[in-house]
């Protein structure tokens, strides 16, 4: 009897333990090409998996594509940069807990010569209508990223409809744009911590990047990344508590050190952490 009770015991230690661990170590994140490419996620999703155990499995779209994987119950957690679409996401409550991360600005890039003059610009809408005026040749991810919410935004602005054979719409990714409009010496809007990472090399693009930075720093460029959670009712093969894991791993104040500290070899830091912090507070010179 008494082997029976402490065998009963066991079983029941074992029990406990197993539901102690998670049940599902893979996780989904849907997240936007910038931080690919700009090679944070690099860094950062190692630590995440030698910290808890997970395995992430990195799904890098366009933030419209990245949030719709969410929505449908295809990712765990999303990491994305596009506040308006976030929002919607959330008041539908298809995505929960929505949490600043980091930030960092768009630049509008060109030609040395500057044919459109944009760098006489007040503001990015501004330098949109120049090159309009111009019609001279703008590339567009054209791909409901982040990047390209952003850019219809300031052709809003603006107050045109682009269209015509000087607007190129490349429909790919971040560093893919950056290589059309480089090789065809032309404009585009790119996150600056992109243009940074990618400026100086070859691969993916065919040539280095001689496009300039030629608008900064006006407001309406600024870039701002948050993660969201997936609402578990979206799909049944949601990793939910592994995804709270990645978004609290995130905003952590030792990750954020990590993402304050990242890119300084390129002379500045590629993101700035504002975890904690609310929109209205960030500025493109904080």
């Amino acid at each position: 009897m008494q082997a029976l009770i402490l065998f009963l015991i066991s079983l029941w230690s074992l029990n406990i333990a197993e539901a102690a661990e998670p049940t599902q170590k893979n996780v989904i994140l849907s997240t936007t090409t910038s931080t690919q490419d700009s090679g944070l996620l690099n860094v950062l999703v190692p630590l995440f998996e030698k910290q808890t155990g997970y395995s992430v499995k990195t799904v890098s779209v366009g933030t419209g594509q990245a949030l719709v994987l969410a929505a449908k119950g295809d990712a765990d957690v999303a990491l994305v940069h596009a506040p308006s679409l976030e929002k919607q996401y959330v008041a539908e409550g298809k995505l929960l807990n929505r949490r600043l991360v980091m930030y960092n600005d768009f630049v509008i890039i060109g030609p040395k010569k500057d044919p459109a003059k944009v760098r006489s610009s007040k503001s990015a809408s501004g330098a949109l209508k120049a090159i309009e005026q111009a019609k001279v040749s703008f590339v567009s991810r054209s791909d409901n990223s982040g990047t390209h919410i952003l850019e219809k935004s300031l052709w809003k602005a603006a107050g045109i409809e682009p269209k015509g054979s000087w607007y190129l719409e490349a429909r790919q990714g971040m560093s893919a744009t950056l290589g059309i409009a480089n090789e065809r010496n032309a404009y585009t809007i790119i996150d600056r911590g992109t243009y940074l990472a990618l400026r100086n090399k070859v691969s993916p693009l065919r040539n280095r990047v001689s496009l300039q930075i030629l608008i900064e720093g006006d407001r309406a460029l600024l870039n701002i990344y948050s993660v969201v959670e997936v609402n578990p009712a979206n799909g049944p093969r949601i990793n939910s508590i592994g995804g709270k894991a990645f978004a609290d791993f995130m905003v952590a104040p030792e990750t954020q050190n990590v993402i304050r500290n990242f890119g300084k070899k390129f002379g500045q830091s590629l993101f700035i952490p504002v975890a904690g912090k609310k929109e209205d507070d960030l500025g493109t010179n904080e």
